[in-house]
């Protein structure tokens, strides 16, 4: 069976991927690079050329296995390697769907183990080190405080802080809603310190006579923030404090994790509030607190010395 233009079919894939499971514009694009990397792969172990040549059919789990061993000899992270299965696997699962292959050829290659890595995450001083030394004087500096304030305060990820909208903070109930991964919407607590400051902004800004709906937090042309831009305004100040460590804001998910752990939060209300699916993916944060385990364990236990 000939696969027909096989830059058509990868196109309708990442369409359905948009339409139907709700995957953002970068993931759907990380989805196209992966298909396309393995499709020239083994058009080119066939010599058959340009990818656009290639036949799906060709496509088997030895093919992949192949590619992943290419993949491996790059020095590839092996986080890297199994998210390129991934989307081999979801890739076939959609031929399938569509009718051009009968079979999914990578359910049959094992995804490799991911080394188990611990979360990087700030110190209760350091963290606050950092945000108290945001200086204020401008709307910009009182933007940047109150988006740091917001990130730590609700450990929400950045791309759903730069899609808030002011209809999204509930101040009376302390609440934001979140528009997460997969389109998917939840509610989560939000402190005083972060509405205080989110408040002050705004009410800054409203001299300006700006509307008071859409985009949370503008960037110089009253226009809505990009992910970028957050992580380079967070180095700025990073930098400014005198901070040795590498800060970025999934640094910042991390710390609210962990600084919420340490203090006694249940696994599955963290869990709840970081928007993730799996309880497994929650309990890497589990590793950063053995510090916090050991002194509790030091003060309950008789035994313990």
């Amino acid at each position: 069976m000939s696969s027909g233009p096989i830059k058509n079919i990868i196109r309708t894939f990442v369409d359905f991927l948009a339409a139907e499971k709700g995957y953002s514009d970068n993931t759907c694009r990380a989805y196209a690079r992966d298909i396309e990397e393995f499709l020239c792969f083994t058009a080119d172990e066939d010599n058959s050329g340009e990818c656009s040549a290639f036949r799906i059919d060709k496509a088997d789990h030895l093919a992949i296995r192949r590619f992943l061993a290419f993949l491996h000899k790059k020095n590839n992270k092996k986080s890297t390697i199994a998210r390129k299965l991934s989307s081999i696997r979801t890739f076939f699962r959609y031929l399938i769907r569509c009718g051009m292959v009968e079979e999914n050829p990578a359910d049959l290659v094992l995804t490799p183990k991911r080394e188990k890595t611990i979360p990087k995450c700030l110190t209760v001083d350091e963290m606050f080190g950092l945000l108290d030394s945001v200086a204020t004087g401008t709307k910009f500096g009182l933007r940047d405080r109150a988006i740091f304030e917001t990130l730590y305060s609700t450990g929400i990820r950045v791309s759903e802080l730069n899609g808030l909208n002011i209809e999204d903070v509930d101040f009376r109930r302390g609440m934001i809603r979140v528009h997460g991964k997969g389109n998917k919407e939840r509610i989560v607590p939000v402190g005083a310190k972060s509405l205080n400051c989110i408040k002050k902004y705004r009410e800054n800004l409203n001299k300006e006579s700006l509307p008071e709906d859409g985009p949370l937090f503008l960037n110089k042309n009253n226009g809505r923030l990009t992910t970028r831009s957050i992580a380079r305004f967070l180095k700025k100040n990073v930098s400014e404090c005198g901070l040795a460590a590498s800060v970025s804001p999934h640094v910042m998910r991390h710390t609210f994790a962990t600084h919420m752990l340490d203090a006694g939060a249940d696994l599955r209300v963290i869990q709840e509030i970081l928007g993730h699916e799996s309880l497994s993916t929650t309990q890497k944060y589990t590793h950063v607190s053995t510090d916090k385990l050991m002194e509790v364990y030091d003060k309950a236990h008789p035994r313990s010395s």
